[in-house]
């Protein structure tokens, strides 16, 4: 691979970071249940992860602003409009994934 400079490679990860949260909020039909079951993390965790690095670099940012920054409106507008109820099979997936950390 080409060597980056810092700076290349902040940009690219801040563009991936970018185009990852916007694929997220055009797949609203993926709940945040599926993403921990699969893969470990959801939209919540994308925000307390941007929270802690904008804390980390001396910028207070709330949970409501981390949020709406990943979901692009208010984290309880998002869910009245999107959110649904997990199913059984869903529930106890995760219960299963939470022991295997």
């Amino acid at each position: 691979m080409t060597a980056l400079s810092r700076e290349q490679q902040t940009e690219f990860e801040a563009a991936a970071f970018r185009r990852l949260v916007a694929h997220l909020r055009d797949r609203s039909d993926v709940q945040n249940i599926d993403l921990m079951n699969l893969a470990g993390f959801c939209r919540n965790c994308l925000s307390n992860w941007y929270r802690e690095a904008a804390e980390a670099g001396g910028v207070p940012v709330s949970r409501d602003e981390s949020l709406e920054m990943v979901y692009g409106m208010p984290y309880e507008d998002w869910k009245n409009l999107h959110q649904k109820e997990a199913s059984p099979v869903q529930k106890a997936a995760f219960e299963l994934n939470k022991t295997h950390k």
